[in-house]
């Protein structure tokens, strides 16, 4: 099992943040639009455990696809946990996780991502290049609000 961690501060709300990532990741491919194509609700209600997500995203120059389930949401921690259960990251990995969490303190924020993976051989590099797409996804996201008129 390996497992990544970054944080990147934000500017912008980070409520804000941990809204889109829990009830509105569709509202993501307008704010990320050369990374993040479409994301659909397959099964469930946005914003509930176990509610499954399809997402078309660009990674690597390369157009790929990721179905996944709502493990976990945590109000508290404003943290939202995806399990991938089926699409392009499987090729690779036996399990992916993707939480994101984010700390609100003030005009201090910060969106930490934590990817947790099982390689499905030695081979099978870190997904260090995941973990830029993730940050660049949240910089996307912060530009569009910081721009967007009140």
């Amino acid at each position: 099992m390996g497992k990544l961690v970054s944080q990147i501060p934000v500017k912008s709300d980070g409520d804000v943040f941990h809204e889109i990532f829990r009830e509105r990741p569709h509202h993501i491919s307008g704010m990320s639009p050369a990374n993040i194509q479409k994301c659909d609700l397959h099964d469930g209600q946005w914003g509930t455990v176990g509610s499954v997500i399809y997402w078309n995203y660009t990674h690597d120059g390369k157009e790929c696809v990721a179905k996944e389930i709502i493990e976990a949401i945590d109000e508290a921690k404003k943290s939202v946990t995806y399990k991938v259960i089926e699409g392009d990251l499987l090729e690779l990995y036996n399990t992916f996780k993707l939480t994101v969490h984010v700390d609100t303190n003030g005009d201090d924020n910060l969106v930490t991502w934590t990817l947790e993976y099982e390689k499905k051989n030695e081979n099978v590099p870190d997904p260090n290049t995941l973990m830029d797409f993730c940050l660049a996804v949240t910089k996307d996201m912060e530009t569009h609000h910081l721009t967007k008129p009140n």
